[in-house]
């Protein structure tokens, strides 16, 4: 069995996109795909593989997203960018679309042939923690919801990842989170700099929609920035997230890198 691909990324998380409108292929089938897919070096290798399929609810169509460990997710910001530019060029939706995702739906605009502007799922939690004597914020995007953990971190963009990688282990597996979350670091100084942890990757990537959305909306809140919208510097480049209240809208480019066919022998 060959299975039609196209392999995109934006800012850095990069992805394997399907059309299942014509695949038909099962929850458990995309599940085993993206467990064979993402390896890097033995397959295509990828953060997730994200699936086009029916809309269930007056939606252009319903974003799947399965990460590199097979499971589900609610939703990814800048997966749903990369989503959107293949769902246009592919002629299955128009320049302004809605996308249903598990989290509810997301507003996408197409600016230019590359750059896609989407409305997030809106916060619909924030909450003051502590952590080890640190103090970490704690933000939900959508419902059903996905979680994410901010933290200060003073240097961020000198410090090495391998030296944060304990304490964000330990906070996306914090107990008191029943579902765990995505963690991300920041520092704000002539810009806002992001590192993110992600769940079901399993390690940091080079970037993460929601959760540099989730940065933006708590600097707007605790630091009380006036930039609007506010720009990221995240490891897979640059992100834009205006912020209305609890409405978040994230700008970036969404990058086409190849089109082919999977075979079997690659999963």
């Amino acid at each position: 069995m060959q299975i039609p691909f196209v392999k995109m990324q934006g800012a850095g998380n990069d992805f394997i996109v399907v059309n299942n409108l014509e695949l038909k292929m099962s929850t458990a089938a995309l599940s085993d795909l993206a467990k064979g897919a993402c390896r890097p070096r033995l397959s295509l290798g990828a953060d997730a593989v994200m699936a086009v399929d029916e809309a269930q609810n007056g939606g252009n169509f319903r974003m799947r997203f399965f990460n590199a460990d097979g499971s589900e997710a609610e939703m990814c910001g800048n997966g749903a960018r990369c989503i959107a530019r293949y769902a246009y060029e592919k002629k299955l939706a128009p320049e302004n679309m809605v996308i249903e995702t598990l989290a509810g739906k997301v507003l996408a605009q197409r600016l230019s042939q590359r750059s896609y502007k989407v409305q997030l799922n809106p916060v619909t939690k924030f909450l003051v923690k502590e952590f080890e004597g640190k103090i970490v914020y704690y933000v939900e995007l959508g419902n059903p919801a996905i979680p994410h953990l901010v933290m200060p971190m003073s240097d961020l963009a000198k410090k090495d990842l391998d030296d944060l990688r304990e304490l964000a282990q330990k906070l996306r597996y914090w107990d008191e989170l029943p579902k765990g979350a995505n963690v991300n670091f920041y520092d704000r100084k002539d810009e806002v700099v992001v590192r993110t942890y992600e769940r079901g990757v399993e390690d940091f990537t080079l970037a993460c929609g929601t959760g540099s959305a989730s940065v933006a909306y708590v600097v707007k809140q605790v630091e009380k920035i006036t930039e609007n919208p506010i720009a990221l510097t995240v490891l897979g480049g640059k992100l834009a997230v205006e912020v209305q209240a609890e409405q978040l809208f994230l700008t970036g480019a969404a990058t086409w890198i190849a089109e082919g066919n999977l075979s079997e022998e690659a999963l």
